[in-house]
């Protein structure tokens, strides 16, 4: 049997990350709106680990119950039931953060009500509402023999009722339509809303007005949404695989519940009716007075004065351009003379933009070719694509269209593509495409160069200033040679192709990282290992990290989310320290370092070291050669790990605890932001005072003994 004692479940660190999350809510240096941000962002991840996750576990244990989990060594149902007796508490945390932060937002006049605390305008306000934008198009319906019980769909917002009339008593139900705002924003000086299901609530007696309303609620279904697009059991040879993806998509609408989610405590008939009828188990059901859904948050600082946004926000910044780029000289120009590195949201992405937007207009551009996995709604990206194409240039884009809950918009970004005339491939029917990488070629006087983009991130404008990650950008004819292998395997559906310098999955990152490992194994005390990813679940990757600490190799890892390797584990990690920063951006770049000084590699990638990394995706790794950029990159590295404030230990038991204060206090996101912004090549937004002295309070820490 495998020794688990040093190892813990993905789900259970996976909950312990969002824990994190939501206690950024509680964090006073955080401004007020922020940490109600937090909250929701808490409650959205939920939501999406009980669609995936939870559902992938049912799954599993309706077709193989006696599976094991090969870090923890628990069953499906095992883990079901840890997953639901941790969430509980989760739930009552999340309860009284947002009752605590709801208080401190009515002192700035920023008030979320229920239908009793409205004034009589209000009130007046609300029900001219009703009559006019929302009875209109209610769907009500009563559950009896001659009206089943209807599907509910996942995530939507119900209005449930426990009605009475001569027959009996029954259920009743109103779905909550799509098309109304979260909220209704009530006239006033003061930013006063209600939910607009708290208005519904209000007349449910009157939709049922033939009924006596003895009981209601508003409740969610959160339904299993983990579709594969295997399970449809395609043949292999159907061309149209968009058509395979929005039948997949229509599917996940029914797929099982896994959650229910009430308002308030309801009574044993009326509970039984939604148990027997979903069905769930009363294990299934959370009863909570926090809002069901929480996007609304994200609205609240645009509806402020700027004085006041200003007290509640994150202070505005706007990412810098890098000192060593110059933004009026041509891209291609530039990284044919060194290499470039973008590290986000600190940088813009806007140089790499700017590099395809040359690169379309280029005469002596030949081919533009690229992988997609996630893109904005609005994305300049495809613009440049497009335009390339139209100009006769040759453009492959292939695009992953199973990017979870991003099927549909890469669908029709994959139409347009296709319209404007550039070459789309869906790369492989068992492995997804997650690889971050764009080749440009070049015809220059005979020859053939290549510049090579290789990212940790997609290329999503959007999140490229929410999420940290950084991008290189290379003329290396020895990785465009590479990049173009690559190009030519996937068009051809060859996974096993033969790479020089870039470390491709599923057939060759694993085994070369294993092989890094064992580099530093070899040497013992004199061994170094340094990774910053999201998650780490793979087992053989994480029996090679035990085997390191073991011969002595000082290992130090940044893991934002799931880690199931516990460091500090007598005899076997003892050797491992690891951390997770939970700040303002989410971290999000994957960052590989085996050895020290000249005979150091390190690494840029795609993959995170989990089995579907590893595995079951194309990933791309990317050596980094240039020495600057080097320097940059283990900079990043010691910020993160030098962090005191926002960075949480991982703990031999698989908690976490705060950094020990040890120097002056040190947020690496901001100080990372601050010496962005200090040494961009254009002039900055000047930034509040609290934060100043944060660069020198840094350069002390990182030069300390």
């Amino acid at each position: 049997m495998s020794d688990h004692s040093f190892m813990q479940n993905r789900e259970l660190s996976w909950l312990a990350f969002n824990d994190r999350v939501l206690s950024e809510a509680t964090d006073e240096t955080v401004p007020l709106l922020e940490r109600l941000k937090f909250v929701s962002i808490f409650t959205s991840n939920l939501d999406e680990f009980f669609m995936i996750r939870v559902g992938s576990l049912f799954d599993l244990m309706n077709l193989k119950a006696d599976s094991r989990d090969q870090c923890s060594n628990l069953t499906p149902k095992e883990q079901l039931d840890k997953i639901y007796q941790t969430v509980r508490p989760l739930y009552e945390k999340r309860e009284t953060i947002y009752s605590s932060l709801e208080k401190q937002l009515r002192v700035h006049g920023i008030c979320r009500l229920s239908y009793a605390e409205l004034e009589t305008v209000e009130r007046k306000y609300c029900q001219q509402y009703f009559k006019s934008s929302i009875a209109p198009i209610l769907s009500p319906q009563i559950v009896d023999a001659h009206h089943p019980f209807p599907h509910l769909q996942n995530k939507v917002l119900h209005i449930g009722a426990w009605v009475k009339d001569k027959s009996g008593e029954m259920f009743a139900m109103i779905p909550v339509p799509s098309v109304l705002p979260p909220v209704l924003f009530l006239p006033g000086g003061d930013l006063r809303y209600i939910p607009v299901e708290e208005i519904l609530l209000n007349f449910v007696q009157e939709i049922f007005s033939n009924y006596t309303v003895k009981e209601k609620v508003v409740f969610c279904v959160t339904r299993n949404a983990d579709i594969n697009p295997d399970d449809e059991a395609f043949d292999l040879d159907t061309s149209d695989f968009r058509m395979k993806m929005k039948k997949a998509l229509k599917k996940r609408m029914r797929l099982a519940p896994v959650r229910l989610e009430l308002s308030r405590p309801i009574g044993t008939a009326f509970s039984n009716a939604l148990k027997q009828r979903l069905p769930v188990t009363q294990q299934q059901i959370f009863i909570t007075s926090a809002p069901l859904k929480m996007q609304y948050a994200f609205s609240l600082a645009g509806r402020l004065s700027e004085v006041k946004r200003r007290a509640l926000s994150y202070p505005a910044f706007t990412p810098c351009i890098p000192n060593d780029l110059r933004p009026g000289e041509s891209m291609i120009s530039q990284i044919m003379r060194k290499d470039r590195l973008l590290s986000y949201p600190f940088e813009s992405m806007t140089p790499f933009l700017n590099l395809v937007r040359e690169a379309a207009e280029d005469p002596a551009v030949i081919s533009i070719k690229i992988t997609i996995y996630r893109l904005a709604s609005k994305a300049k990206l495809v613009d440049y694509l497009c335009s390339a194409a139209e100009r006769g240039k040759d453009v492959t884009v292939l695009i992953e269209l199973r990017a979870r809950f991003d099927e549909q918009n890469n669908i029709d970004w994959s139409e347009r593509l296709e319209e404007a005339g550039c070459t789309v491939l869906y790369g492989f029917e068992e492995y997804k495409v997650h690889s971050k990488i764009c080749l440009i070629t070049r015809q220059e006087h005979g020859s053939v160069r290549y510049i090579t983009q290789v990212g940790t991130g997609n290329y999503n404008e959007r999140t490229a200033e929410q999420y940290t990650d950084v991008s290189l950008m290379t003329a290396d004819p020895k990785i465009g040679q590479d990049a173009a292998e690559f190009f030519k395997n996937m068009s051809i559906a060859n996974l096993e192709g033969d790479y020089k310098e870039l470390l491709v999955a599923p057939c060759f990152l694993k085994s070369t990282l294993l092989e890094k490992m064992d580099e530093e194994i070899a040497k013992r005390d004199q061994g170094r290992i340094r990774i910053k990813i999201n998650s780490i679940t793979d087992v053989d990757l994480i029996e090679k990290l035990k085997q390191a600490s073991c011969a002595g190799v000082k290992i130090e890892m940044i893991v934002r989310g799931i880690c199931c390797i516990l460091p500090g584990v007598p005899g076997k990690t003892e050797n491992i320290r690891i951390v997770s920063i939970v700040g303002r951006f989410l971290e999000h770049s994957r960052i590989y370092c085996f050895g020290t000084g000249s005979q150091e590699s390190m690494y840029i990638s795609s993959a995170d070291f989990m089995t579907r990394n590893t595995q079951r995706r194309v990933e791309v790794a990317c050596p980094i050669l240039d020495r600057s950029i080097r320097e940059k990159l283990h900079h990043i590295l010691d910020v993160c790990l030098n962090d005191n404030t926002k960075a949480r230990v991982l703990q031999s038991d698989g908690s976490y605890s705060l950094c020990p204060p040890d120097g002056p206090p040190l947020d690496s996101q901001q100080a990372l932001l601050e010496q962005a912004l200090e040494s961009s090549s254009l002039p900055p937004e000047p930034e509040p005072k609290k934060h100043a002295g944060l660069l020198q309070k840094l350069r002390k820490v990182l030069t300390r003994d």
